[in-house]
């Protein structure tokens, strides 16, 4: 069980919501990272008394400084200061919980310090997977899921004596605020239509990935390599309701699922008390009063995103992270009001053609990729 964390992406949604988890468990917090948001940081400091806290820049970190005052906290920036929270000596469990690339290089620091990592960053698989889980056996840092899809996964996994017993994984999906819409209703709608998701409430570039169903096919993408399964046994099922919250099918016909309410302190929990399950304060899920539960496939017409993120997985090679690449840059471009809809899915499209194929690419060549699928759409708008 965890005893000191540092918490990477700490004033997020699941950075917040895992500090709630820590105020109910003896846990302690050595680091905390942030990117621009100085106020909630400063709160967060005084009340969890962190050794380190990091901002993404020189200019918040300062003003970090100045809000806190006299109080003995070293305060960092940038990726250094990442680095030095993902190490951090007293710490044995980092949570990573930044959006983006902005996690591998941290992650794969806290690996090599043998740390347990509580993974919400998603990117970090979906572009480097092959690397990371290396480094993890390599080093013995256990990797423990925080998406509450991958967390059912791992959880309908622990009594599996052998991974060929599994037939196939099946993540459960929402369906986003758009289901049931046809691509002649989606060519209009708009970036707060799109933040309306039904049943979570998550940071914006997730909530667009929901939307889009990029956000399942990045998970399918890390299934992959979290549990050395191939593209051909990872399944994709819609459930509006998020009550079931992945399966597993064995070979011999029997299917395992992992249901709850939603709430992602419940996979935040047990990652960091694992091996262990504390008692959950939280009111649990009444069976009784769920209504019934609903199962139907994905439309690839209307959500293309879905068959462009297996498509990357089955090429391989460096097509994940410049698909990854292309469609967090084309997610912040539709944020920004600047790009429709389906912007999104031709942009990532034209990325994965135009980019250069490597096929086993090192992590100088990840991060270049990231960046060539970057300009791609920058270039392409």
């Amino acid at each position: 069980m965890t005893k000191c964390v540092s918490i990477l992406g700490s004033t997020g949604s699941i950075g917040r919501q895992t500090l709630e988890v820590v105020e109910q468990l003896p846990v302690r917090v050595a680091a905390l990272t942030a990117g621009g948001n100085v106020a909630r940081m400063a709160e967060q400091c005084r009340k969890f008394r962190p050794e380190l806290a990091v901002m993404a820049t020189p200019e918040a970190a300062q003003q970090l400084r100045d809000a806190l005052g006299n109080q003995s906290i070293r305060i960092l920036s940038g990726m250094e200061g990442l680095l030095a929270a993902a190490e951090h000596e007293r710490a044995d469990t980092v949570v990573t919980a930044v959006v983006g690339m902005l996690g591998l290089k941290p992650t794969l620091a806290a690996i090599r310090k043998k740390k347990r990592i509580a993974l919400a960053n998603k990117e970090t698989l979906v572009c480097a997977g092959s690397l990371v889980m290396q480094a993890a056996r390599e080093y013995g840092a256990e990797i423990i899921p925080v998406d509450s899809e991958h967390s059912a996964i791992f959880q309908c996994l622990m009594g599996c004596r052998d991974k060929r017993e599994i037939r196939r994984l099946i993540l459960t999906c929402s369906g986003g605020p758009f289901f049931g819409k046809t691509p002649e209703e989606l060519r209009t709608v708009t970036k707060n239509d799109a933040l309306k998701h039904p049943n979570w409430k998550m940071g914006h570039k997730i909530t667009i990935d929901c939307a889009t169903l990029m956000n399942k096919g990045l998970e399918v993408i890390e299934a992959m390599h979290l549990y050395g399964m191939p593209l051909s046994q990872v399944d994709v099922v819609i459930h509006r309701q998020s009550i079931v919250h992945s399966l597993v099918e064995f070979r011999d016909g029997a299917m395992l699922a992992q249901l709850g309410v939603p709430d992602m302190r419940v996979p935040i929990r047990l990652a960091l008390t694992y091996p262990a399950r504390q008692t959950n304060p939280a009111a649990g899920l009444d069976l009784l009063s769920c209504g019934p539960l609903t199962f139907d496939r994905p439309d690839p017409e209307s959500f293309p995103c879905l068959a462009l993120a297996r498509e990357a997985a089955e090429r391989g090679g460096n097509t994940c992270a410049v698909m990854n690449g292309a469609n967090e840059a084309a997610v912040a471009l539709f944020l920004q009001d600047a790009i429709g809809f389906y912007d999104v899915p031709r942009l990532v499209r034209r990325a994965m053609d135009t980019v250069p194929f490597a096929a086993q690419p090192e992590l100088e060549e990840i991060l270049s990729s990231d960046a060539a699928a970057r300009s791609a759409v920058l270039n392409a708008v």
